[in-house]
């Protein structure tokens, strides 16, 4: 108990640097949010305290030794298998069963295994030798695959590969050999046509129409076509906050959400993309700084894996927007509008910040 006293009555052990740059992407993203919605502050305010939230649990998490979070790791992924498994009996949705709803709080469980799933294989690799073996190896692979396919069972296969990569950053940073990596790598290029034959008609179109949107410019083809429209026309400096055409005209589909970049770029062109993406920069670098001066191996492997998954977050929103990559329903990092995914994303900040409070101190 004495342990505690100090951390809970004194100064938290926060990482001041990365708790200020998350605060400017927060209060940039509600700037932006209020912008997307038509100036509607409700919205605006239920992010916040969507927001305010995930910040007294980033607080909290911070404060646990890694230890405890480890003891915690396997209740939190169990927990996670069993929502998500419910979501095929009383999910909701539009198309997918991605959705609970216990009246009190509707949220989506496959958002925690984003966060469980690496910390349930850094939990299992923490007391074995690495680079692990080939039996390590296999476990770590179940671990990782259960609740990617109990994800895709929604359908959601876009999250599923998102929580498949988390666990691969784990295995990576673990020191997987190369052969095995390369080897993986090919493996996977060579399944995706059996990948093609198992997705829903839907999902093919999404991959069809990335090919060529203009196949279909006022049905699946829409969203891609006005995001780029959208993004192209915010030029250099953007027209302003709150002037933006495709967004108040409603011509961006989903622009609160998954496509709120493309209302970012119209308002603030490059020159806010850029700055929006050196922040994330900034956390990411943090992120693989604190693994790298982590004081066990489960600290390390879960903070490195969660900043390169944040990597991937981003990538794949800026991807989808500008039309590079397939449209999934991937939010942006604490800017798009939702609360399991914002929650979600600071918990995984404040165990972070506990591997930060607890680090190796090298004179």
């Amino acid at each position: 108990m004495r342990r505690w006293l100090p951390g809970w009555l004194g100064a938290p052990r926060l990482d001041l640097p990365l708790l200020g740059v998350l605060l400017v992407i927060m209060l940039g993203g509600l700037a932006v949010l209020y912008s997307a919605s038509g100036e509607d502050g409700g919205t605006v305010v239920r992010q916040a305290v969507r927001l305010g939230i995930g910040l007294c649990v980033l607080v909290g998490l911070s404060q646990a030794p890694p230890h405890i979070l480890r003891l915690w790791t396997p209740w939190v992924y169990s927990l996670g298998l069993v929502l998500v498994a419910a979501t095929w009996v009383l999910g909701e949705g539009q198309g997918a069963d991605r959705w609970l709803d216990l009246r009190v709080v509707r949220f989506q469980p496959s958002e925690i295994m984003k966060l469980a799933v690496p910390m349930m294989v850094a939990a299992y690799l923490h007391p074995r030798v690495l680079p692990p073996g080939p039996r390590d190896f296999l476990v770590s692979v179940a671990i990782l695959a259960v609740p990617a396919l109990f994800i895709v069972r929604q359908p959601d296969l876009g999250t599923a590969l998102l929580v498949g990569i988390s666990g691969c950053f784990t295995l990576f940073l673990a020191g997987l050999r190369w052969r095995v990596i390369v080897g993986l790598a090919a493996a996977g290029v060579a399944a995706l046509p059996a990948l093609w034959l198992v997705m829903k008609e839907y999902q093919r179109d999404r991959v069809r129409t990335f090919l060529n949107p203009e196949s279909d410019p006022l049905g699946d083809g829409w969203n891609i076509i006005q995001s780029k429209i959208a993004v192209g026309s915010g030029g250099f400096t953007g027209k302003g906050w709150l002037n933006g055409t495709q967004s108040r005209l409603e011509f961006i589909p989903e622009r609160h959400t998954d496509f709120i970049l493309a209302v970012l770029s119209e308002e603030f062109g490059l020159l806010g993309v850029l700055a929006l993406f050196a922040l994330y920069l900034f956390v990411v670098g943090r992120g693989l700084y604190i693994a790298s001066v982590a004081r066990d191996t489960f600290s390390r492997l879960v903070a490195g894996s969660l900043s390169m998954t944040l990597f991937v977050y981003v990538l794949v929103n800026g991807g989808m927007v500008a039309g590079v990559l397939p449209v999934v329903g991937v939010p942006l990092p604490l800017i798009s509008y939702g609360g399991t995914s914002a929650v979600t994303l600071l918990a995984g900040f404040g165990i972070m910040m506990s591997a930060w409070g607890n680090r190796k101190f090298v004179r």
